[in-house]
């Protein structure tokens, strides 16, 4: 097997293990730039007035698919003129072949999800200019339909290489060509009159927010937590035989962040969406320079709720099975909830149908699911996504030699509640809303996330712990939407396309648009300033990396305080 090939960077370490040269203090004083509002005075008065850090973790959606009309943002208007066509400005889509597309593809298998009705389908969604558009109107003159935020819409893909095909070296002209959604992935929505759009317009909106890895929520969600890719270890000869991505090379035989075509793809977008090789959930061998397999699209969790049954010869049908090749081993990489628990600093992750989910995992193998990864209809079913739980692939939560650590840290939304209203919320709150309710194309509605989020943080506002809060609302990933922004440059691992990004307190800014460049590990960034913790190695590697590629350092949200 030929070994990926790095252009030398200072001291001959790669990306992802660089941080271990700054502790060392191998690289040179120029490349540890601080970031914004790093001042004593900052920290001083964050740990005086702020007790309680809530990050609310939405679905999918680019920063140009929901705030892109946003006034004082840097959204659509720098692209799209006010009679809705291109500007100057804006980088038309390429073709498979590098050429402009002289129109956009159709959406292939049609614009609304299977079963939505009134349906867009494939053929009335042909003929789109090569530009940005609106989904509630694009389709109107062929279909009769006019869509709106209420609407679900169909998926799209939203996966580790195919994210970097589409950003495409920073010009973003890929997105048309790589999805298997053809010109969806260029719609926006008006969320003007939306509920996070005016809690966007009284407190802050960070308007260069980018989701901390490249792909979909499985890797965005670990990143979140541990700022790092999970490990299958021995995936190559792993009893499971999990397959592992194709990638095309150089003419050196170097490994390119770019899937190997299948002979049978179209050769172009015109014709139909992309064929790979083989697009899968683990990167090839040492693909990161440090010899393992990382995971970078979804697996499943190694305990129930999982996607995988229980397996067959454990009596408490608390594990999945090990032996489905989607199955991801127990992880033990440190994340911030290690780093937490460290010093006794109290932490919980609230998971929307977390219960019901896991109750529905724990069935006997053969059982039909009711809640986990089932559509939305009928009514009432949560469509519990089990890769959106990032704690629950990590040893230490194991459910019979940790039970006390998993009833402790994760917890279900009715819990989340009850802290509300009693005031007793952990220092360090996350919620991951059920499927229905994240907002998540394919599967949930723009509309009625909107409103649960909302809610919620009405409920927040008016707890007795609201004085000393920040409420930090965003995306895990762009969901496979295109975003006109270029992403800065930073290691193997991303970061990925711009993503909204709300930040709610008594300290917040009021009318204010943050332009400080951000990440998702920027919110690890946050806690970890907040409560004096030390710093996950992925974070100082993603300094790092950003430094040697001349971009300015992340920040970790004080930019938008004021105290």
């Amino acid at each position: 097997m030929k070994r990926r090939k790095r252009t030398a960077l200072p001291c001959g370490v790669t990306l992802l293990v660089l941080a271990l040269a700054v502790l060392s203090g191998c690289v040179s004083r120029d490349l540890r730039v601080a970031p914004p509002n790093e001042s004593a005075q900052t920290t001083r008065l964050l740990r005086q007035r702020i007790d309680t850090i809530v990050v609310i973790y939405a679905e999918n959606r680019s920063f140009d698919n929901l705030f892109g009309h946003f006034p004082g943002a840097q959204g659509l208007a720098e692209v799209v003129g006010p009679d809705g066509q291109p500007t100057p400005a804006y980088r038309p889509q390429l073709d498979r072949d590098g050429t402009v597309l002289r129109e956009l593809p159709r959406v292939w298998g049609g614009v609304t999800a299977p079963g939505y009705v009134p349906a867009v389908t494939e053929v009335q969604s042909a003929g789109l200019a090569n530009a940005p558009f609106a989904v509630e109107s694009a389709f109107t003159p062929q279909s009769g339909v006019k869509l709106d935020t209420t609407a679900v819409t169909r998926d799209l893909a939203h996966r580790f290489f195919e994210n970097q095909m589409q950003i495409a070296s920073g010009s973003n002209q890929g997105f048309a060509a790589w999805s298997d959604a053809g010109a969806l992935s260029l719609g926006h929505f008006d969320t003007q009159r939306s509920a996070l759009t005016k809690l966007a317009r009284r407190y802050t909106l960070a308007d260069h927010f980018f989701q901390g890895a490249f792909g979909g929520s499985f890797l965005n969600h670990q990143y979140l937590i541990c700022a790092c890719a999970p490990e299958y270890p021995h995936a190559d000869i792993a009893p499971a035989k999990p397959r592992l991505t194709v990638l095309a090379h150089d003419a050196n035989g170097r490994m390119l962040p770019r899937l190997a075509l299948h002979d049978r793809s179209p050769a172009s977008a015109l014709e139909g969406p992309p064929k790979f090789i083989a697009s899968t959930s683990i990167a090839p061998a040492d693909y990161f320079g440090d010899g393992t397999f990382r995971a970078i699209n979804t697996m499943q969790p190694p305990y129930q709720p999982s996607a995988a049954p229980p397996a067959r010869e454990d009596a408490t049908r608390a594990y999945a099975d090990p032996l489905q090749s989607g199955t991801l081993p127990p992880q033990v990489a440190a994340t911030i909830g290690d780093l937490l628990d460290a010093k006794s600093i109290s932490w919980a992750w609230y998971a929307g149908a977390w219960r019901q989910a896991l109750a529905d995992g724990m069935q006997v193998p053969a059982a039909q699911r009711k809640a986990i990864y089932q559509p939305t209809t009928p009514a009432g079913v949560p469509n519990f996504q089990p890769h959106h739980q990032p704690f629950n692939y990590y040893a230490a939560f194991d459910p019979l030699q940790h039970a006390d650590a998993r009833a402790r840290h994760l917890k279900d939304y009715q819990d989340l509640l009850a802290d509300v209203a009693a005031g007793q919320l952990p220092p360090v709150t996350f919620y991951k809303p059920q499927g229905n309710l994240n907002q998540h194309p394919g599967y949930a509605s723009i509309a009625e996330g909107d409103a649960h989020i909302a809610g919620l943080i009405a409920k927040l506002q008016a707890s007795r712990q609201w004085p000393h809060m920040i409420i930090i609302v965003t995306y895990d990933e762009n969901g496979g939407a295109w975003d006109h922004m270029r992403p800065p440059q930073g290691d193997l691992l991303g970061p990925g396309t711009r993503i909204p990004a709300l930040v709610i307190s008594p300290f917040a800014r009021r009318r204010h648009v943050d332009h400080t460049p951000y990440d998702t590990g920027s919110v690890l960034r946050l806690i970890t300033r907040r409560f004096d913790l030390p710093q996950l190695p992925g974070l100082a590697a993603r300094d790092v990396g950003l430094a040697a590629h001349g971009e300015a350092p992340m920040g970790d949200l004080t930019a938008a305080l004021q105290f």
